[in-house]
């Protein structure tokens, strides 16, 4: 694949929507998007498949001194997943993880509330969950996410994202139910490379996806 495959991410949700056919007009099924890049692409995936949006809020932990490097991520309902080797190899001290934790549990809370008001988060049990985001590198935030949906005993786990570095694809291969990563291309680099534009998600696009989402979930309904 030549760089920039992908015009934008709502394109690149499309694309990958059309692998996705399987899970269409089904009522178990539930779209959930990692914010904020990951809702553009989600959108596009549950308006063809016919199912409701939501968020599913994940913040990385970034390396103190190193903050891009991730160590760990950490998701709602209190779930922290770490890097172990990374952590190990940089001696990062517990105080440390505890302290970047903690200032990111922060922003996750804000997020909650500016994305979702008074709304409570999406109940998962018994549901399919296709979790979206607009594209693989590490995989630290998707498996935090994972992690803490089989908490919640969502019934099955579907990771679909337009890109993935291929090691972290067949990593996730085996934490999850199905995974349909559209492009995993080598050498991979970053995520942005492979979407002409990668410009940052807002939090009101962000805001104004979920609103139109809820609209159109609810004229089906009716």
């Amino acid at each position: 694949m030549e760089p920039g495959f992908f015009h934008d991410r709502s394109e690149a949700g499309r694309l990958l929507a059309a692998k996705l056919g399987a899970y269409a007009n089904r009522p178990d099924v539930l779209v959930l998007a990692l914010p904020r890049g990951g809702v553009p692409v989600a959108y596009e995936v549950a308006r063809a498949l016919n199912a409701p949006l939501d968020v599913f809020l994940v913040r990385k932990l970034g390396v103190p001194g190193h903050e891009e490097y991730a160590m760990g991520a950490i998701a709602t309902g209190g779930v922290r997943v770490l890097n172990e080797e990374a952590v190990r190899a940089l001696g990062v001290p517990d105080y440390a993880i505890d302290a970047v934790a903690a200032k990111k549990q922060q922003e996750l809370a804000r997020r909650e509330r500016l994305y979702r008001g008074d709304r409570p988060p999406p109940d998962v049990r018994g549901k399919t969950v296709i979790l979206v985001d607009d594209g693989l590198a590490t995989g630290a935030t998707m498996q935090a996410a994972v992690k803490a949906l089989r908490q919640d005993q969502a019934r099955r786990i579907v990771v679909a994202v337009p890109v993935a570095a291929p090691e972290t694809c067949e990593q996730l291969k085996e934490q999850v139910d199905d995974i349909i990563c559209a492009v995993t291309p080598e050498p991979f680099y970053a995520v942005g490379l492979w979407n002409q534009d990668f410009s940052q998600t807002t939090d009101e696009e962000v805001r104004d996806l979920l609103e139109r989402a809820r609209e159109q979930s609810l004229a089906h309904r009716t």
